[in-house]
């Protein structure tokens, strides 16, 4: 059976995130959306775990139930450490088997940093530790680099990250199965990295509030249970994944923010890299990363054999807001994106199977047939991401006015991850 799984996101109890976050909510926009198998989130969170354990029902094969819709045990931690002469900054994603396995991991994590603090605990302890600690635990254990190319948090990002896995995990490398590609690329930039040939590139959502679910998912095409999925990381038999444009990810390009300055990987090797506004060092973005860990004979557009298929896609609600022209976050968007859920079922099933005309033609909005043909085919336009700003997505050409509308509806409540990064080591030395 094929089925959809959003495996990285939060609860309340998680540092920049939506107040909402509760497994009602979740389960909600889960059905929403069309997830099958989502993660139960900061299973490190004493006050989250204890709720977990409250509210999802044991199925009896790795998995758990609330309200109808299937959980896995997942978590993500945030481990700052010297390796090799520099500070790195790795996220991990880290999946449970039982509510037993769990217990013993958070027992161990709780030993080394204060569990309590985020429901993405800070720890001081090297990514192969954390590896370690949660196979011992169990070793079904699942770890999975939390959006692998991001420059402050990816376990291959330029300014935390390392060179390859074998870098950072060393002889437990071979216990990293996959990698999560994050919303700045997609599975064809991870393609020309030969270590990852052996892996399954997967991608989620990371979302910080119910209504970003989804925006990137893995299907998988097995039965719905941990055994199952860990079989199919494993083996590199995922079915698919549904991507964002990885231009809109807020780390596509290189950049500095502050400058208001961006530019491609091939403008930055032409000369230093250094902002020629202020002269300080720019934030280098995913493209121009994975350009660098590449291999020579894997050019961009290389097309791997065999690997799990993708497609890219904008969330219903922008669509609908870029078909009025009205910001996302208001009831002439709402209105029409609900009753298209109730009408079609659910979004993945609008954006991805249902036909245009109908969906046109059941929100009354005449041009949101094309808007979804348009996003299909990638018929669109995207100003890139950098820097920790996001890119824009249009389906039309846009003049000044759209541009602005787009900017506003995508306001989000997460915060800026290099302001995020010296948060976090701030918080980290002090506890130390």
């Amino acid at each position: 059976m094929k089925f959809a799984a959003d495996l990285h996101l939060h609860s309340a109890y998680a540092r920049a995130t939506s107040k909402n976050l509760n497994f009602d909510s979740l389960t909600i926009w889960a059905k929403k959306k069309g997830i099958d198998l989502l993660s139960s989130a900061d299973f490190t969170h004493p006050a989250w775990f204890k709720e977990t354990k409250e509210k999802l029902k044991d199925s009896g094969n790795g998995l758990f139930s609330y309200n109808g819709l299937n959980f896995m045990l997942g978590a993500e931690v945030s481990c700052i450490f010297s390796q090799g002469g520099r500070l790195r900054r790795v996220h991990l994603l880290l999946y449970a088997p039982s509510i037993k396995a769990a217990e013993k991991i958070n027992s161990e994590l709780g030993k080394r940093g204060k569990l309590a603090s985020d429901g993405r605990p800070i720890l001081g302890l090297s990514a192969r530790t954390v590896l370690e600690i949660i196979l011992e635990a169990d070793q079904n254990s699942i770890m999975i680099p939390a959006h692998a190319w991001t420059p402050w948090f990816g376990v291959l990002g330029q300014n935390g990250g390392f060179s390859s896995l074998e870098e950072c995990f060393g002889d437990l490398s071979k216990y990293i199965y996959a990698i999560e590609t994050g919303l700045s690329s997609d599975p064809e930039m991870n393609w020309r990295v030969k270590e990852l040939d052996n892996r399954s590139i997967v991608s989620f959502s990371d979302a910080h509030s119910a209504p970003k679910m989804a925006r990137e998912l893995t299907i998988f095409n097995s039965n719905l249970d941990y055994q199952s999925v860990l079989k199919a990381l494993k083996e590199q038999k995922i079915d698919s994944t549904l991507e964002f444009f990885p231009e809109e990810g807020k780390y596509h390009y290189n950049g500095h923010r502050n400058c208001n300055f961006k530019e491609t990987p091939e403008q930055t090797m032409k000369r230093d890299l250094l902002c020629p506004v202020c002269r300080k060092p720019l934030t280098i973005g995913v493209m121009h990363r994975v350009a660098q860990l590449a291999e020579k004979d894997r050019p961009e557009g290389y097309q791997a054999k065999g690997r799990a298929g993708f497609k890219k896609l904008v969330p219903l609600q922008e669509v609908i807001s870029e078909a009025i022209k009205s910001p996302v976050a208001s009831p002439k968007v709402q209105i029409p994106y609900e009753n298209l859920i109730n009408t079609f079922g659910n979004e993945i099933e609008i954006l991805t199977k249902s036909d245009p005309r109908e969906v046109s033609k059941s929100a009354k909005i005449e041009n949101l047939g094309e808007a979804l043909q348009k996003m299909r085919s990638g018929d669109i336009f995207i100003d890139p991401g950098y820097d920790g700003v996001f890119g824009t997505v249009h389906i039309w050409p846009p003049d000044e006015k759209e541009k602005s509308i787009t900017r506003t509806a995508k306001t989000i409540v997460e915060i800026e991850p290099e302001t995020e990064a010296k948060d976090q080591l701030k918080l980290f030395e002090k506890a130390s």
